[in-house]
């Protein structure tokens, strides 16, 4: 199997980055594709910045340079261009009703063999492949933020998916410096089915008073060794992605567990998004 030189991303928010600067610094040339000139312009500067900070611990005197990252990233808003692409990493938003469209585009253009991963947190891969004519050849693939830095990633495989599929996407993450883990399709995954329950859980801590956001992510961090507390990792993922992924469990398994926090919707109402809006349960001076 060769290597797969073009990838398209479809999608420029945290993750739709952080995969596309993967793919460019391990030798990829990538397709980043999204709505708005505004967007990928953002989505420039973020990676810019990234691979500058990245700069600062690297000794590597060969190291390239943002510019030289950048080159290899061609930005569009049109889904055109992704007609070259030998493989396609959707992020879009965890929305079924822009997911389907976007995948209704993608298949339209990309030509036959492409094939189509979903990094989404909560939607079956089974329905998403349902809207495409090449169900085969869509797989999950659910990366880590920050996508960079994260060596695993939760491959999902679809009702339909090949061994094919499987093996060309592993060859993928192998080539982005990256090992999986293949589970099979369920709303939420594995990952995301215990995580976003237990966040959920640690934001209705927080609403009844039960403790601080400093004490429920101490009681993780020093009890049991996490790295970060349930409320900081909100923060990472971004509590409107929480927020979407928990409701699409809702939606799925129709089980009260899965009932949203009223805390954690009024804090996406208020536009406290975590890290990304410069404050979430913790107030961030740079925001991305």
């Amino acid at each position: 199997m060769r290597e797969i030189q073009t990838v398209g991303v479809v999608g420029a928010g945290v993750m739709g980055i952080g995969v596309s600067q993967n793919l460019a610094q391990t030798g990829h040339q990538v397709i980043l594709v999204d709505v708005s000139e505004d967007i990928l312009n953002h989505a420039k500067q973020e990676i810019r910045n990234n691979v500058r900070f990245q700069g600062f611990f690297q000794k590597n005197s060969e190291a390239e340079s943002p510019d030289d990252i950048l080159n290899k990233i061609k930005f569009s808003t049109n889904y055109k261009f992704l007609e070259d692409a030998e493989f396609v990493v959707e992020n879009v938003t965890e929305k079924w009703d822009l997911k389907k469209e976007v995948y209704a585009q993608l298949d339209a253009i990309c030509p036959e063999k492409t094939a189509f991963a979903a990094n989404t947190s909560a939607i079956s891969i089974t329905r998403i492949a349902s809207v495409t004519k090449r169900a085969t050849r869509v797989v999950g693939m659910h990366f880590m933020n920050p996508v960079p830095m994260k060596p695993m990633v939760e491959m999902i495989r679809g009702h339909h998916t090949s061994d094919e599929t499987i093996e060309t996407a592993k060859k993928m993450l192998a080539q982005m410096g990256k090992e999986c883990i293949i589970v099979n399709d369920s709303p939420g995954f594995v990952s995301n089915r215990v995580l976003m329950l237990t966040i959920n859980e640690a934001i209705f801590i927080l609403q009844d008073q039960v403790a601080s956001i400093e004490e429920v992510d101490k009681i993780f961090k020093t009890c049991f060794g996490h790295k970060m507390g349930p409320l900081e990792t909100a923060d990472l993922i971004g509590l409107d992605t929480i927020l979407f992924s928990i409701e699409v469990l809702y939606e799925s398994f129709n089980d009260s567990k899965y009932r949203p926090c009223p805390l954690l919707k009024k804090m996406v109402d208020a536009g406290l998004h975590g890290r990304k809006s410069g404050k979430g349960f913790y107030a961030y001076s740079n925001p991305n």
